[in-house]
């Protein structure tokens, strides 16, 4: 496990939710996050987002961290949307 991922695997397992779980895994240039919504049903996507190697090397990466995740969730309850007034025709 790289350097990267440990910290920010390690960062991650100080946060939980009784509706989504949190993991990361190596990516290109970083570590991608990924946040799973629990419940079986309805089934959503998995929501990934990145976090680029100078990201997790600076000094304020735990507030940085938390910073994208909060904002991550609120973009992936958004999502979650299966109607709303920008997709209904007419």
């Amino acid at each position: 496990m790289s350097a990267h991922l440990e910290k920010v695997s390690a960062e991650l397992a100080r946060y939980e939710h009784p509706l989504f779980d949190f993991s990361a895994r190596a990516a290109s240039g970083g570590v991608e996050i990924l946040i799973r919504f629990k419940p079986t049903e309805p089934q959503v996507h998995t929501y990934v987002y990145m976090m680029h190697a100078r990201e997790i090397e600076n000094r304020q990466f735990p507030w940085m961290l938390q910073k994208q995740l909060y904002d991550c969730l609120h973009d992936f309850v958004i999502e979650m949307f299966t109607n709303n007034p920008q997709r209904q025709d007419g």
